[in-house]
């Protein structure tokens, strides 16, 4: 079942593409305002642009979050889906899972025009970065979806989303961005090990309390 429904979240998208464009869209505008807007030396671009790439994956994944689940509220898809002889932790984990392979791919889009751009250059050992992102990518959508879930039946669900959101996701988003910083300097990894740490809690608490309370937190 768990497999079933991611299958149809992407298979969703994949028709429409409505989350994907929304996301790319956003974060592409937000690179080149930055880029054309400021004329800053090439260090400068280096101290900023791990805070400036986070926060750019955060409102994409807001954006991304909105979409996802207003597509859920037509015809009243979702009442119909937890309304099914199936565990509502599992549409919790489908959910957070699908929204993470959407946010990816749009990063896979996204980032080298950021490198590009901001005239960066990055160091060899990709794995480390790859792994950082993922981890991010992973806590904000297990974040996002929990409270998704629970901002969708409001009706001002989006408004409600990123003001219970950002606060939930700010220790998680400065983590990424120590971890990303850490890295693009060229730091040890124990120097700044701590910060991938406190991003794998994250991930763990919120995948947990989600596949926990989101039976509650559809209720009517």
């Amino acid at each position: 079942m768990f497999w079933s429904l991611v299958r149809k979240d992407l298979l969703l998208e994949l028709r429409t593409k409505e989350i994907t464009i929304s996301m790319l869209a956003f974060g592409l505008a937000t690179i080149l305002i930055y880029a054309l807007a400021f004329s800053v030396s090439p260090a400068m671009y280096r101290s900023f642009a791990p805070g400036l790439f986070w926060v750019i994956i955060l409102f994409a994944s807001a954006l991304g979050l909105h979409r996802m689940f207003v597509l859920e509220k037509e015809f009243d898809a979702f009442s119909l889906s937890i309304s099914a002889p199936v565990d509502r932790g599992i549409i919790f984990l489908a959910k957070w899972i699908s929204g993470t392979i959407l946010l990816i791919i749009s990063e896979i889009v996204i980032i080298p025009p950021f490198v590009v751009f901001m005239g960066l250059s990055l160091p060899n050992n990709w794995l480390i970065m790859i792994m950082i992102i993922i981890i991010g990518n992973l806590g904000i959508m297990a974040i996002g979806s929990l409270v998704s879930g629970l901002a969708m039946r409001a009706k001002m669900s989006e408004i409600l989303l990123p003001i219970l959101l950002f606060p939930l996701v700010s220790p998680l988003l400065i983590g990424s961005v120590k971890a990303t910083n850490g890295w693009f300097q060229g730091i040890p990894f124990m120097n700044w090990q701590f910060w991938v740490l406190l991003m794998i809690t994250f991930v763990v608490v919120f995948a947990l309390l989600g596949y926990t309370i989101f039976d509650h937190i559809t209720e009517e």
